[in-house]
C-alpha cells in the first residue's frame, strides 16, 4: 500500500527528514510519534504530495509521489493539524464544496455528505456556520472532509485536538471503523491515543526513524525483574540466554536486577541461583509502556542503540 524508501527532506543544510524507509499495508492503523520538529508533519506532507522530497521515493499503490501526485491525492484523505476551513460557510455547504473538489457527482453528493456528517457526529451542527462552532466541532468538520470521498489512505494530524472525553471516544471508534476499509496514519502527541487505536507505532527523532514496531511487541520486550538475597550478577551473566544484567538499588538488604532475557529463561535462572545457595524472592517478566519507550527516544538512549 505505502512504500517509503530512503526518504529525505532538506531545508538548506538542515535535514527535517533523514533517510527514512518503511512499509505500511492495507488496513493498518499506524501511530506516528515524535517530539516537535522530529519530522512527522514533513513526512505527512510528502506522502500527500504537498511537499517534494529532496531524495528518496514514496510509492502509494505503486504510484510515485511527484510523478503521479494527482492520482495519489484522489486516494488520500488528509486532516492537517490546523485544517483550513471556510469559517463563514455552513458545515453542509463546506462539505458540498469539498465533494465538488473531490469530483463526486451531483447525484452521489447528498448520500456522501450525509454519511460523513453522521460518522463524525455533526448532524445537529450541519446547518450552522463553521465560525460558530467550538474547536472540537471544527475538528470534526476537518475529519468529515477527509473521509468524504472514501479514501484508501487516511492521514490524520492530531485528530483528537480540542475534543472533549466523549468526543475522543467517538473519534477512536470512528478510526477503528475507518481501518476496516482504509489504511490510517495518525500523528499525535497524546500517547494514550496511540495505545487506544494503533497496533503499530513509528517514532521519529531528529528526522530519523528510530522505532518501528508492533505496539504489543514494543511493550513486551524480553526482560525479567529479579530480587534475591545476595549479589548474583557474576552468576547471572554466565547463564545461557541472559544478554545483560542491570543492578538496581539495594533495598532492605535485598539485591534486585533487571535482566535482558526471554521469559522462558526464568526457570534456568531460578534453578541456577538456588543451586548456588542464593534465595530467590521474586522473578517476573518486565513490561515497558509507550511513555517509557518515548522517553528513551527523547533522551537519545534508543537512538544510540539504533546506530550501534
Amino acid at each position: 500500500m505505502i512504500e517509503v524508501k530512503e526518504l529525505s527532506r532538506k531545508y538548506g543544510e538542515f535535514k527535517a527528514v533523514d533517510d527514512v524507509s518503511f512499509q505500511i499495508e492495507h488496513g493498518e492503523v499506524v501511530g506516528l510519534l515524535g517530539h516537535n520538529g522530529a519530522g512527522k508533519t514533513t513526512i505527512m506532507k510528502m506522502l500527500t504530495g504537498y511537499l517534494e522530497p529532496t531524495t528518496g521515493t514514496a510509492l502509494i499503490d505503486g504510484l510515485e509521489i511527484g510523478k503521479d501526485k494527482q492520482k495519489i491525492q484522489r486516494k488520500i484523505g488528509y486532516l492537517p493539524e490546523n485544517c483550513p476551513l471556510w469559517s463563514e460557510m455552513k458545515v453542509v455547504d463546506f462539505l458540498d464544496f469539498q465533494a465538488t473538489l473531490h469530483g463526486i457527482s451531483e447525484n452521489d453528493k447528498p448520500q456522501v455528505i450525509r454519511n460523513a456528517i453522521s460518522r463524525t457526529g455533526l448532524l445537529e451542527k450541519a446547518d450552522q456556520a463553521i465560525n460558530t462552532l467550538s474547536r472540537g466541532y471544527r475538528q470534526r468538520v476537518g475529519v468529515a472532509q477527509a473521509i468524504l470521498h472514501k479514501p484508501k489512505i487516511i492521514i490524520l494530524d492530531e485528530p483528537t485536538n480540542g475534543l472533549d472525553p466523549t468526543q475522543i471516544r467517538h473519534m477512536r471508534s470512528l478510526i477503528q471503523e475507518l481501518a476496516q476499509e482504509a489504511t490510517v496514519i495518525i500523528s499525535t502527541h497524546i500517547l494514550q491515543e496511540v495505545q487506544a487505536v494503533c497496533k503499530r507505532v513509528m517514532i521519529l527523532h531528529s528526522g530519523k526513524l528510530v522505532v518501528d514496531s508492533n505496539l504489543e511487541d514494543l511493550q513486551n520486550q524480553d526482560q525479567l525483574h529479579l530480587t534475591i538475597d545476595k549479589k548474583g550478577a557474576d552468576i547471572l551473566e554466565k547463564i545461557p540466554g541472559v544478554k545483560d544484567v542491570n543492578p538496581l538499588p539495594i533495598v532492605n538488604g535485598k539485591h534486585s536486577y533487571i535482566i535482558n532475557a526471554a521469559p522462558d529463561v526464568a526457570p534456568v535462572i531460578t534453578s541456577t541461583l538456588v543451586n548456588s545457595q542464593i534465595k530467590v524472592y521474586a522473578i517476573y517478566p518486565g513490561k515497558q509502556d509507550l511513555e517509557t519507550v518515548f522517553a528513551k527516544v527523547n533522551s537519545g538512549e534508543l537512538v544510540e542503540e539504533k546506530t550501534k
